[in-house]
């Protein structure tokens, strides 16, 4: 972990004194989301919730990159919590929120409004989403009533705030969750302009897998010396426990390769990823007509139909799912033990994001690229931001697909570099 202070500006925290509190052993942290994360099973930090809990970050700005599933969520909950409660043992009545966090789409926006609500449970904090998909009317009553927290989409915060349902004038601190895939998405302007309407002296937590110059940016417009932490030495990110493998075969043998990898793998929940819309619908017929429960995720569905898939997923009724980049970003599918690529991504970055849906909260994962002839280019990139050849299942690489790089290791492990691509194609939010 590395930690780099610009400046900081201090914020006196007084603890609360309760027997029950006092008996947390977590340090450092607000008494009350310390009792929640005892109740919820924590015995241990990530790197990314123990750096934001720095003593010289405390009323801090802070540009932070870490890796998906490093537990995030819960970091930036525990980081703005002094700001929030400001000595106070619990929230007073829900009104103007104090808090923002803004996430690029509805299943990431709604996840993350469950871990808030747990972690905030002792506080007595009233959590409000606001994602695109829903019943707007229905969000606004909710916003009327009162909240502490407002957790959102950018196009659909935007909304609200244009029609005057959505009252900032009591901010406090906002988030940006995965504000690199926001920018990718196409919600710059979003975003600033939700920016600009925040308060000037509000806190500003960035949280990106990667800090292109784009982020950069955006950080230098938004942030007042801002603390820049990164979880991973280096500024680089290991997905340290994913097996890599790569499957070589002819375009023809694609579609009984991967029916045969879920089979041979045994995958107890996976994600298959393929580029299109149609290549999903496709696959998913092919793969129900040979007997597995699968289910498909992808830019055209209803917010009750991929609810519906994704409960199905995490309830057993379904081990399979297929989805498209855009579709299956932030996703909360519990356990899952294998993603294969069915189609490399045309953007190298989008392969690391995939493969960061396995090997989760401390969990083993593997991820399995499908490699055809018309893929290699494809395939060196993704090792060149890994910094790691993928090996081949076979044991040795195909002529076409040219020779093992040297990494330094066997492969089996990599790591990546800093980089990004062009914007991906938005899908519907």
């Amino acid at each position: 972990m590395s930690l780099v202070l610009c400046s900081h500006r201090p914020c006196a925290v007084e603890c609360m004194t309760s027997e029950r509190h006092e008996m947390t052993q977590f340090e450092g942290i607000e008494p009350a989301l310390a009792v929640a994360l005892e109740k919820r099973g924590y015995s241990e930090l990530t790197p990314v919730q123990k750096a934001v809990l720095d003593s010289e970050l405390n009323g801090a700005d802070a540009l932070v990159s870490a890796q998906t599933g490093s537990g995030k969520t819960v970091a930036f909950g525990l980081a703005f919590a002094p700001t929030l409660l400001d000595g106070r043992k619990r929230f007073e009545r829900a009104g103007a929120p104090l808090a923002l966090a803004i996430a690029p789409t509805r299943e990431l926006a709604l996840q993350v409004a469950r871990e808030l609500e747990w972690l905030y449970e002792e506080t007595g904090a009233v959590v409000v989403t606001s994602v695109g998909g829903m019943d707007i009317r229905n969000e606004r009553r909710a916003l009327e009533r009162g909240a502490h927290i407002v957790v959102g989409t950018p196009g659909r915060l935007r909304d609200h705030i244009t029609r005057n349902a959505l009252d900032l004038s009591s901010i406090r601190a906002v988030v940006l969750d995965e504000a690199d895939e926001m920018l990718d998405l196409g919600f710059r302007e979003d975003l600033e302009f939700i920016l600009e309407a925040s308060p000037e002296g509000r806190r500003t937590l960035m949280f990106s897998a990667t800090v292109p110059k784009s982020i950069a940016k955006l950080a230098e417009s938004y942030q007042r010396n801002a603390v820049r932490i990164s979880t991973a030495s280096s500024e680089q990110r290991q997905h340290v426990d994913i097996e890599y493998r790569a499957l070589a075969m002819a375009p023809a043998d694609r579609e009984n390769a991967i029916i045969n990898a879920l089979r041979f793998y045994e995958a107890k929940n996976a994600l298959v990823f393929c580029n299109t819309r149609a290549a999903v619908n496709h696959l998913t017929a092919r793969l129900h007509n040979r007997g597995f429960t699968v289910v498909a995720l992808s830019g055209e569905l209803s917010q009750n139909e991929r609810s519906h898939a994704l409960q199905a997923m995490r309830d057993g009724r379904a081990r399979v799912c297929i989805a498209t980049d855009v579709a299956a970003r932030g996703i909360d599918v519990p356990g899952v033990s294998h993603v294969f690529n069915f189609d490399l991504p045309n953007v190298a970055e989008s392969y690391v994001h995939r493969i960061g849906r396995t090997a989760r909260a401390g969990r083993e994962g593997m991820a399995i690229a499908f490699c055809g002839p018309e893929d290699v280019k494809l395939l060196f990139d993704i090792e060149k931001l890994m910094g790691t050849a993928i090996p081949v299942a076979s044991g040795e690489r195909p002529d076409w697909m040219g020779k093992k790089a040297k990494t330094g290791g066997d492969g089996h492990r990599g790591q990546r570099e800093n980089s990004r691509g062009p914007r991906e194609q938005r899908e519907k939010q």
